[in-house]
């Protein structure tokens, strides 16, 4: 049975400060833990004007402390920026707060600008070479088992220690995820929202052909996030679609905006050019109603044959964001 999921990554918008998009994720994982969604991610990024979730294992604290059924997780934790040693240590300490409750989903991107990476640091430009070997040394630590054998570290144990452990995750936008995910017979997932889709489809289809069952996971599970909105009418749902329009149209660019009200974004001169794509980007993104966005979210995790699907949405006003998720839920059946 097909799993719904939510992606959030605290958004900060014009006319409100960075700080209450923080807060806003909070709420918003409380609203969606109610409305019956599986998983709750948060994303991190660094040195970014309008998405501010830079520390997501702080977020998933607070998320764990207020909610009591969701998962939660990160999607992901960039793991170049840091020793694989103290992730698994601040992941076993979430587990402690909500016990079975906890993903890590680990990504080899910076998620920055190579400067930022730098800042977070020194050694990034070495670290995405030893990925792979950072997420087995990580996967070994979470669940107390054993490091090879010769290994530096083979002494030490990630504290504290419990019954449950993290569950973990690739996530990926290219192949090379697809083939450490199957490799070490871990859970994927695609940012389909990321790429507009472009090499998806051979990713996923990569990982189910080269996956090496494991003992916690003997089938491949694969997912992917697509970004959606919906509203109680098409119409309403395209409103609020133009903020999002209007800043992917200039982060095609590489240039990040502030988040604006859909009437500034609508109100805003475009030239011929910028008129088509925006024509185009309303045409192929999920926005429209629950029962339409539903319909072609099923559709295409049908075609890709995967397990589970996140929706990560942006809106300039957190109502139209939380009746959005609210009528997926609802044309969803959760």
């Amino acid at each position: 049975m097909l799993r719904l999921s939510v992606l959030d990554q605290s958004i900060a918008v014009a006319g409100r400060s960075q700080g209450s998009a923080i807060r806003e994720t909070v709420a918003l994982a409380q609203h969606c833990e109610a409305l019956g969604y599986h998983r709750f991610w948060v994303s991190e990024h660094h040195n970014h004007p309008a998405i501010v979730g830079t520390a997501p294992e702080i977020v998933i604290a607070a998320i764990a402390a207020t909610t009591e059924r969701i998962r939660i997780g990160s999607a992901g934790i960039m793991l170049p920026h840091y020793a694989p040693f103290k992730v698994a240590e601040q992941f076993r300490v979430l587990d402690a707060l909500a016990p079975g409750r906890i993903d890590l989903g680990l990504g080899r991107a910076p998620g920055s600008d190579g400067l930022t990476a730098y800042a977070l640091n020194p050694n990034a430009a070495e670290r995405p070479n030893q990925f792979p070997n950072d997420v087995m040394d990580l996967d070994a630590w979470l669940h107390g088992e054993p490091l090879q054998e010769g290994h530096t570290f083979a002494r030490l144990k990630a504290q504290p220690q419990g019954e449950t452990a993290p569950e973990i995750w690739i996530l990926g936008s290219s192949a090379y995820g697809a083939q450490v995910a199957a490799h070490f017979g871990l859970p994927y997932a695609f940012a389909w929202f990321f790429t507009d889709g472009q090499g998806g489809e051979q990713a996923l289809a990569l990982y189910r052909d080269t996956y090496k069952p494991s003992e916690r996971f003997p089938e491949p599970r694969s997912s992917i996030c697509v970004w959606a909105l919906a509203a109680e009418t098409h119409e309403e749902a395209q409103y609020h679609f133009s903020s999002r329009a209007r800043w992917q149209l200039y982060r095609d660019r590489g240039l990040h905006l502030t988040f604006e009200t859909p009437a500034d974004a609508m109100a805003a001169a475009y030239n011929e050019r910028e008129e088509v794509r925006i024509a185009e980007l309303r045409r192929t993104t999920f926005v429209g109603t629950g029962p339409e966005v539903v319909e072609r979210t099923r559709e295409l995790a049908d075609r890709l044959g995967v397990d589970e699907v996140a929706i990560v949405t942006w809106s300039h006003s957190n109502e139209a964001r939380r009746t959005s998720y609210t009528e997926i839920a609802k044309a969803f059946e959760l």
